[in-house]
């Protein structure tokens, strides 16, 4: 299973993510925004957290625009598995490819600390190891994570089963406490924690390996 992890300037759990991945089983490739095309045989593409392009006019905006954005929204278009943490989930959004939008925090503070999370669904590669309602914890490190969306949006991933994760807690004014969504065609996962960042046990939690492992393993075998 081949992933490609996406580096913009700004980009600082490129590595992390890169890591999180091979230990999960997956040949990594990194790619630089600038390129305009995808590595042949990319099964999953991953875009990570950090401050591209240092957040000016909003985050993940000017990403978004970057050269390879374009190959990015192509590979999901063919329905290639892209997966999007912290300002890489405000990229998504920027695209298009999952809705809603990313707000500045409630109480307009940077939050970074270990949370608690339920799992919202298992359909999906991403969370096909855990068990819907397990409650898991992840760091969080974002200043913008703030899950906004319209009531008929909210409403459509409720029906359609794709809040992937909700904060168990308040954690910064998300509506309904979504710390992360899915794809229409649950094959795009974009979530504000960092499950890159829970892989090792001198994390204090090892309760991110298992998203890795669980869409490593769901691609490898496919």
């Amino acid at each position: 299973m081949k992933a490609a992890v996406i580096t913009f300037p700004g980009s600082n759990c490129d590595r992390d993510l890169a890591v999180a991945l091979e230990r999960g089983g997956a040949s990594v490739a990194r790619v630089w925004h600038k390129d305009a095309d995808l590595p042949a045989g990319i099964d999953l593409v991953a875009v990570p957290g950090g401050f591209s392009f240092g957040d000016y006019l909003r985050c993940g905006a000017i990403a978004a625009q970057s050269p390879i954005a374009a190959a990015v929204t192509r590979h999901a278009q063919r329905g290639g598995f892209v997966l999007g943490i912290c300002n890489g989930f405000q990229v998504l959004t920027e695209l298009g490819l999952l809705p809603g939008a990313l707000m500045r925090n409630a109480g307009l503070t940077f939050l970074c600390r270990e949370v608690a999370v339920q799992v919202g669904e298992n359909a999906s590669p991403y969370l096909s190891s855990y068990q819907v309602g397990e409650t898991i914890r992840l760091p969080v490190a974002h200043h913008d994570g703030n899950y906004q969306i319209d009531p008929d949006g909210l409403a459509r991933l409720q029906d359609e089963n794709r809040i992937a994760l909700r904060y168990a807690t308040p954690v910064n004014g998300s509506v309904s406490d979504i710390a992360g969504v899915l794809s229409g065609n649950l094959r795009v996962l974009g979530i504000m924690p960092h499950p890159e960042r829970a892989v090792d046990a001198v994390h204090g939690s090892m309760d991110g390996a298992r998203l890795f492992q669980g869409v490593v393993g769901a691609l490898a075998a496919a």
